[in-house]
C-alpha cells in the first residue's frame, strides 16, 4: 500500500468536492429565495457573483485583485491535477463539466463587474428555471463525483 500522487489527488479532490457540494446547495437555496421573493435580485446577485478583493498599497497605488467564481477554478484545478496524475478516466469524466463551465463563463451577460448573474435578467422565469436546473444537475454531478473519488482513492491505495 503506497501513497502515490494519484492517491493524493483523489484525497484532495474528495475534500474539495465537499466544498463544491456546499456551493451547489448554496446556489439552489439562493435561486429558491429568488423564486419565492425572499430576496431582491440585486442583493442576491451580489452574493451569487462572489468576488474576493485584496487591496495592496504600493506607493499610494491601490491594486484590486479579484478572484471570480471559485467553483470554476476548483473544478479546473481538479482537471489539471488528474491530468498530471495520468488518471485518464477521471479526467474524461470531468471534461464535459469543465467545457460547460468555460462555455458558461464565455457567454455570460455583459455587466460592469465579473460574474454570471445579471440582476436585471435573473428574475426572468426562463433564466431562473435554467439556473435552478443547473444547480440541481451540478449537485448530482458533485455527489456522484464524491463517491467516485472515494472509490478511486481506495482503489489506488489498495492496488499500489
Amino acid at each position: 500500500m503506497a501513497f502515490t500522487f494519484a492517491a493524493f489527488c483523489y484525497m484532495l479532490a474528495l475534500l474539495l468536492t465537499a466544498a463544491l457540494i456546499f456551493f451547489a446547495i448554496w446556489h439552489i437555496i439562493a435561486f429558491d429565495e429568488l423564486k419565492t421573493d425572499y430576496k431582491n435580485p440585486i442583493d442576491q446577485c451580489n452574493t451569487l457573483n462572489p468576488t474576493v478583493e485584496k487591496v495592496k498599497k504600493i506607493k499610494r497605488i491601490k491594486i484590486a485583485l479579484k478572484l471570480v467564481l471559485p467553483e470554476y477554478l476548483i473544478h479546473a484545478f481538479f482537471c489539471v491535477m488528474f491530468l498530471c496524475a495520468a488518471e485518464w478516466l477521471t479526467l474524461g469524466l470531468n471534461m464535459p463539466l469543465l467545457a460547460y463551465h468555460v462555455w458558461r463563463y464565455m457567454s455570460r451577460p455583459v455587466m460592469s463587474g465579473p460574474g454570471l448573474y445579471d440582476p436585471t435578467t435573473i428574475m426572468n422565469a426562463d433564466i431562473l428555471a435554467y439556473c435552478q436546473k443547473e444547480g440541481w444537475c451540478k449537485l448530482a454531478f458533485y455527489l456522484l463525483s464524491f463517491f467516485y473519488y472515494l472509490y478511486g482513492m481506495i482503489y489506488v491505495l489498495v492496488s499500489s
